[in-house]
């Protein structure tokens, strides 16, 4: 992957920087709405479009983003690691409302867009900053070690509140769970998926009351 092909992004909880194609692009924005009306929406796109979705969001510099992990492809003879969406049809973008019908409107025959509707209210799911940071302060990091859930699995999954303390993950709120026979922190976006942390020493924990 060339350099110019990437992004990067300092994570306001960590202060990590990551680089990659997934991980959101924040650039100043015309006309710039207040900051009481921007939200992390989830988009919803067809046939495995999330990347054209983010690309075309990137050039109108919003900010997006969209889990990425590793995957080995055959090309020829060859196994290639290759960073693909974790999740596909899926992009959280951080904007307005009023922009994104915009958007859905001119993209409405070439690239169709639907929101991720929240069950309970029936209105487009909203995620909060603190949450998002922290799906993002981990989904980010590409570890091979941590693991996607869907939505199904993140139902069956309950634990403390915690806050990690230190380490590469420091400051990410998530429960505190089992996944894989290891005690992770997990992330949830609630009713779309969760993104759980590699192993974290309990030292590392403190409960969030």
């Amino acid at each position: 992957m060339n350099a110019e092909e990437q992004t990067c992004i300092k994570n306001d909880l960590t202060g990590r920087v990551f680089h990659s194609p997934g991980v959101p692009k924040e650039c100043p924005i015309a006309n710039k709405p207040s900051a009481d009306d921007i939200h992390w929406y989830v988009l919803r796109v067809t046939y495995s479009r999330e990347l054209a979705l983010k690309n075309y969001l990137d050039l109108g510099e919003i900010e997006s983003f969209i889990p990425m992990r590793y995957e080995i492809v055959v090309r020829g003879e060859r196994k290639v690691r290759k960073l693909v969406p974790a999740i596909h049809n899926l992009v959280f973008v951080r904007s307005t409302r009023a922009q994104l019908d915009e958007i859905k409107r001119v993209k409405a025959l070439t690239l169709p867009i639907r929101y991720f509707m929240d069950r309970e209210t029936r209105r487009p799911l909203t995620i909060p900053e603190r949450q998002m940071q922290s799906f993002i302060a981990v989904a980010g990091n590409y570890d091979e070690q941590i693991v996607y859930l869907d939505a199904t699995t993140v139902a069956l999954k309950k634990g403390d509140r915690v806050r990690i303390t230190d380490g590469i993950f420091k400051g990410v709120e998530g429960e505190f769970v089992r996944v894989k026979g290891d005690r992770r922190v997990m992330v949830a976006v609630q009713g779309v998926m969760a993104v759980a942390t590699a192993f974290v020493h309990p030292s590392m924990i403190e409960v969030i009351e």
